[in-house]
Parts: structure tokens; sequence; C-alpha cells
């Protein structure tokens, strides 16, 4: 097997030093670049082409976000992984629509980096965040298989909506329908799947089929 290549960007030392030692311990993979900024290690991703990506969404220099749209953009059969100290209940899938493979936050154990590159090298999905509810847990899988799925047609358009960020009260004016009646297919959606809060939801939607990963 062809070793993997990967490139790591993250400004503070003592954890770009923890992560090397962790991909260290990664079967075929080499980290052929590390970079404290942004810019250099984006030119040389674009330069280099690697087959992995491991970057701080807050840099010095840029924005970690930008970095991975640029490498996304230039070169799709890179995968990303994102690692950040500033998770949101939004993060999960706005990464998902810029079509990251995943991301770890930086207070989950160290070894959710090295799952994460496992996963993500095999083609899965890597989220693991303490931004999820307590029924979801952390460090889950978001698989590819399609999952049966239970919502009517009009509860399928409202939860594509909300996994792509949008809020009840934009959901609302976008269909027509008000804020209370979004709300309630809302909370029937979430009922149904048996999930708690938007990234879980969104996680849901990956599976299931109903928008891309």
């Amino acid at each position: 097997m062809r070793k993997l290549r990967a490139v790591l960007i993250e400004d503070e030392t003592m954890f770009r030093q923890l992560i090397l030692l962790t991909l260290g311990k990664v079967k075929d993979l080499q980290v052929i670049g590390e970079y404290g900024l942004g810019r250099p290690g984006l030119e040389f991703c674009l330069r280099e082409k690697p087959d992995l990506l491991v970057v701080d969404l807050v840099l010095p220099d840029i924005n970690g976000m930008e970095v991975a749209r640029e490498v996304r953009t230039a070169l799709p059969d890179t995968k990303i992984l994102v690692i950040t100290a500033h998770p949101s209940e939004r993060l999960p899938a706005e990464l998902m629509v810029l079509g990251v493979s995943g991301y770890v936050d930086k207070t989950e154990p160290i070894e959710f980096v090295l799952s994460a590159v496992e996963t993500v090298r095999d083609g899965g999905m890597f989220f693991a965040s303490k931004v999820r509810g307590k029924a979801t847990g952390t460090g889950m899988l978001i698989g590819r298989r399609p999952l049966e799925n239970p919502l009517t047609e009009r509860e399928k358009e409202i939860a594509k909506l909300v996994a792509s960020g949008q809020l009840s009260k934009e959901i609302a004016a976008q269909l027509g329908l008000s804020v209370r009646t979004v709300e309630k297919h809302r909370a029937n959606i979430m009922e149904k799947i048996g999930v708690r809060e938007v990234a879980s939801l969104t996680r849901w939607c990956i599976q299931a089929g109903m928008v891309d990963g």
C-alpha cells in the first residue's frame, strides 16, 4: 500500500508536536509537511498535493476554514480533517457543506485524532465534539450506508434545511410557513429519528443519503 502523504497546519507548537507523535502511530502514513501558519501550509498543499490535510480552524494569518475551502476546490481528492478548540453547534453542518471529512475538538482525548485519521483514510467520516448531547456521545462515526427514512416529504425538506445550518426563522420564510409550524416539524423530526441537536440531525441526514457528505 502506498503511504498516505499528510500535511499538518497547527500554530500551537506543543499541540502540533503531540499531533505529529499521534500521526506517527498511523500505519502507512508519512507527514510530508508541518506548518504553524496557514498561508505557507496552503501553498505547500497546492504544490505537493497531499492525500490528507489536518488543519486547525484558528490560525494567526488565515482562517483554517479558508485553507480547507481552497484545498477542497483545488484538490478534490485530498481528505481534510479539522481540529479546533472552538466547536459550535453549527460547525459540523458548515464543515460538511464544505466537504471536510471530519473534525476533532481539542478537548477530546488525543486518541480521537488517531481514530479520525484512520476513519477518514478508509473513506469514512469522523466528527467528535463535546457540543453533542449526552444521548449521542462523542467520537461518533458517520457511515455511508443509507438509513431507513421515516420522515414525510415536508419533514425531509425541513430536515435538509436544518442540516445546512438554517434557523427556524429562515426556514419559515423560505417555505412560507410560520416559525411555530417549523419548530413543530423540527420536534417531530428529532423524535422520529431519535436525536436531540443539530449535529446529530446533520449526521443522520448524511447517513440517510439526504445531503452530501
